[in-house]
């Protein structure tokens, strides 16, 4: 049977006519090459966003709400060549914002890395940055460190073979004090305790990890509706630790040309993380791990230290000491700790008094860095 039907030409994007026009144009001298040269670029040659999957379970993704925070400080902050990505939908919150995201209610760690589910998801989002808080669910299935540690090896290895450039910032974890399970609480202090060891040995020059304290000054009987998830307050309190981390590896990062200040220059950040060492009546020893979040080089550093419940600092070691009247402790490094390279950490410890009984002490830590030049 003969078909009558007229050829279909193929369709053409107005973006595309300026260069049509100059190529039949050009062989009949009617426009110079220059003039054809000129013609508008493709808007496909503007740099791609920075690409930031916030991974993790319910605490990030359901509905994570610290996210749309944090999306809005960094577009306020003009970091606006940004994409979140995820495989997940946005989830309410009632704040404009990118909701995709890659936070899975009930999820453990454990279980991502043991069934092989994160390459389908790097693949199908193609992440730059992880921002990852996990392991709440594997602490309260009273999962040991170690595993988790292993997961969280075996998750770093396939975003490394999704992108040998990935830039990870992983989390200390919030607290977590649900009523159905006493020993979570210790649990979830005994993972952060050692992971940012894990993540000096497994950070790289090219692609860094990076600890960012969740933990310190997150009030579980405030900060939470049910001892586990974030509320308002919690929210406001994650997407602040966020920030400058995130904010620092942007500077850093090709392809965000919303980001302010010269990428000569990166800004130089750092963090404190408070952890009780030991407790008595009157008094606690704790220890506070300084750490070099940064793409730069610092040559020194002072952490405010704002203990909790009326404690004052009385004594320091590895560090500087200046009390304040008000009970805040300024520590500046010792000299010989100051010298910090990107991602590097050193640590100091302190005794505090205390009129209230003994309890978990706490502490809001926060941390300001000198440029190495």
């Amino acid at each position: 049977m003969r078909d009558n039907r007229r050829p279909r030409l193929p369709r053409l994007s107005i973006r595309s006519l300026p260069g049509l026009l100059a190529a039949l144009l050009l062989p009949l001298g009617l426009l110079t090459p220059a003039a054809a040269a000129a013609s508008p670029p493709d808007a496909t040659a503007a740099a791609d966003p920075v690409r930031i999957m916030p991974l993790g379970d319910s605490i990030t993704g359901s509905p994570g709400c610290w996210r749309a925070l944090l999306w809005n400080r960094l577009q306020g902050a003009g970091h606006t060549g940004i994409d979140f990505v995820g495989t997940l939908p946005p989830q309410g919150c009632g704040t404009a914002h990118d909701g995709d995201n890659e936070g899975h209610g009930g999820e453990l760690v454990t279980n991502v890395a043991s069934q092989g589910l994160l390459p389908a998801r790097l693949a199908a989002t193609r992440p730059d940055i992880v921002v990852m808080h996990f392991g709440t669910n594997d602490a309260w299935s009273n999962i040991a460190p170690d595993r988790i540690l292993a997961a969280y090896d075996t998750l770093l290895a396939q975003m490394r073979e999704s992108n040998p450039d990935m830039r990870v910032l992983v989390a200390q974890l919030i607290p977590m004090n649900p009523a159905t399970c006493a020993a979570c609480g210790r649990r979830v202090v005994d993972l952060n305790a050692r992971i940012p060891a894990w993540a000096a040995g497994a950070s790289t020059d090219r692609s860094p990890v990076v600890v960012v304290d969740q933990w310190t000054g997150f009030d579980t009987a405030t900060d939470t509706y049910d001892g586990v998830h974030p509320g308002a307050s919690g929210d406001e309190k994650i997407a602040a630790r966020w920030f400058p981390a995130l904010a620092a590896q942007l500077e850093n990062t090709p392809g965000d040309p919303g980001d302010p200040g010269d990428p000569g220059d990166p800004t130089l950040t750092c963090t404190a993380s408070f952890r009780s060492v030991s407790v008595w009546q009157g008094g606690y020893q704790a220890e506070v791990t300084v750490r070099n979040t940064s793409a730069a080089p610092v040559r020194g550093w002072t952490v405010t230290l704002r203990p909790a419940d009326g404690a004052r600092v009385t004594q320091v070691w590895n560090g500087a000491l200046k009390p304040a009247a008000d009970g805040t402790a300024t520590v500046a490094d010792a000299g010989w700790n100051g010298a910090l390279a990107p991602g590097a950490s050193t640590a100091f410890g302190l005794i505090a008094a205390t009129t209230a009984g003994p309890a978990a002490p706490a502490a809001t830590a926060d941390c300001a860095a000198t440029p190495a030049s």
